[in-house]
C-alpha cells in the first residue's frame, strides 16, 4: 500500500518533497493471506467440479427424459420411463418431518445453554451437542431401525386413529380403529424416518441459534430487566427477536441436512418409488436413499438418470445452504435484530 504525504508551501521556504509510505506485510500475514485464499478457490473448484461431473453424466438420461424428469414418479431407466417426482415428495417429506421435531430442541437447548444453564455447566453442554454432530449416521439408523421401529410404530398409529381424517395422516388399507392391526403397515413410515433425521439435523441448528442469541446486546437485556421485565420477558423480547436471523438460518442449514441424508433413511423407510402422500404408512423413498438402492445394479441409462436425480438434489441443497448462509451472515450483523 503506497500513500503520498504532502504539505503546504510558504513564501521564503523551499518546497518539501512529499515522501511516499509504504506498508509491508509481515510474512506470517502474507502466508495466512495465500493459505485462505487457496483454501477458497479450492472449496469453489471442487464444489464447480461436482456440479460438472453430474451434469456430464446426467446428460444422456436427461435427453432421453427431458421435462418428465421433473413431473414422473416411475422409476424404470431402463424402459425409458423415470423422473424423480415422487422421490422429491419423499424428500421434502422427511425434511418437513425432521423439521417438526427438530426446530422445538434446537431452539429450546439453545435458549437454554445460552440464558439458563449454569456458567461452569455452559461449556460441557456445548461440547456434548457438538459432540451429536460427530455420531456417524449409521449410528443412527441403526437406532432407528432396531429401536424406534419395534417401539415407537404405535405413535403413528395413535395419530392415524386420532388424525386418519386429515389425508396427510391417514393409512390406506388400515381400519385406524383396530387396536391389533399389523405393525408393519406403521414401521417403515416416512414419520419415523423424519423422526432419525431430526436428531442428526438438531446439533448444527443449536449451534447457530445459540451463537444468534449469545450476541444479542447486554445493555438492552439489562434495560428488560430493570424496567422490571422477568428473566423470560427479558428473552421473548430481547433475545430471540435479536438471534430470529440465526433461528432462520440454523433452521435452513438443518433443512439443506435433512435433504442429503442417506444411509439412515435408507435403513428404515422401505424403498417404495411414487409419489407417497401417507406420512404414517409404510413406504416411500428418498433421493438420495434411491441412488444408495439402485446404484449397485443400475445399466448404463440408469447410472445416467441417477446421476441426474443427484444433480438436482445437489442443486436444491446448494440453493437451501446458500440462502441459509445469507441469513445467517445478516443475523451476526445484527441486521436481523429488532
Amino acid at each position: 500500500m503506497r500513500a503520498s504525504v504532502t504539505t503546504a508551501t510558504f513564501p521564503g521556504r523551499p518546497a518539501r518533497v512529499p515522501r511516499s509510505l509504504r506498508s509491508r506485510p509481515e510474512r506470517s500475514d502474507r502466508i495466512f493471506r495465500w493459505t485462505a485464499t487457496a483454501s477458497g478457490v479450492t472449496v469453489l473448484a471442487v464444489m464447480t467440479a461436482v456440479g460438472l461431473f453430474l451434469a456430464v453424466r446426467a446428460v444422456e438420461a436427461l435427453k432421453i427424459a427431458r421435462v418428465d424428469f421433473l413431473t414422473e414418479d416411475l422409476w424404470e431407466p431402463d424402459a425409458g420411463r423415470f423422473g424423480i417426482a415422487g422421490v422429491l415428495l419423499g424428500t421434502a417429506s422427511v425434511g418437513a418431518v425432521a423439521l417438526c421435531f427438530a426446530i422445538p430442541l434446537a431452539l429450546g437447548t439453545a435458549l437454554f445453554i445460552s440464558e439458563y444453564a449454569p456458567r461452569r455447566l455452559e461449556r460441557t453442554l456445548i461440547t456434548l451437542v457438538d459432540l451429536m454432530a460427530a455420531v456417524p449416521s449409521v449410528v443412527y439408523g441403526l437406532w432407528g431401525a432396531f429401536f424406534l421401529q419395534r417401539h415407537l410404530w404405535t405413535v403413528p398409529q395413535f395419530m392415524s386413529q386420532q388424525l386418519g381424517w386429515i389425508p396427510v395422516f391417514s393409512v390406506p388399507g388400515v381400519d385406524p380403529d383396530d387396536p391389533i392391526a399389523n405393525a408393519t403397515r406403521y414401521e417403515s413410515s416416512i414419520f419415523l424416518a423424519g423422526m432419525v433425521v431430526s436428531l442428526m439435523i438438531t446439533p448444527i441448528m443449536c449451534s447457530v441459534m445459540r451463537e444468534a442469541f449469545s450476541q444479542a446486546p447486554i445493555g438492552e437485556r439489562e434495560a428488560a430487566l430493570g424496567l422490571g421485565a422477568t428473566r423470560w420477558g427479558m428473552v421473548r423480547t430481547v433475545v430471540i427477536p435479536f438471534g430470529r436471523g440465526g433461528i432462520i438460518g440454523g433452521t435452513m442449514l438443518g433443512l439443506g441436512r435433512a435433504l442429503g441424508e442417506t444411509i439412515a433413511v435408507y435403513m428404515i423407510l422401505s424403498g417404495v418409488v411414487g409419489i407417497q402422500t401417507h406420512i404414517l404408512a409404510s413406504g416411500g423413498d428418498t433421493v438420495s436413499a434411491l441412488i444408495a438402492q439402485r446404484y449397485g445394479d443400475s445399466t448404463h441409462l440408469g447410472i445416467s438418470a441417477l446421476m441426474a436425480a443427484g444433480l438436482a438434489l445437489f442443486m436444491v441443497t446448494l440453493v437451501v445452504n446458500f440462502v441459509a448462509a445469507s441469513i445467517v451472515a445478516r443475523s451476526r450483523s445484527g441486521a436481523e435484530s429488532g
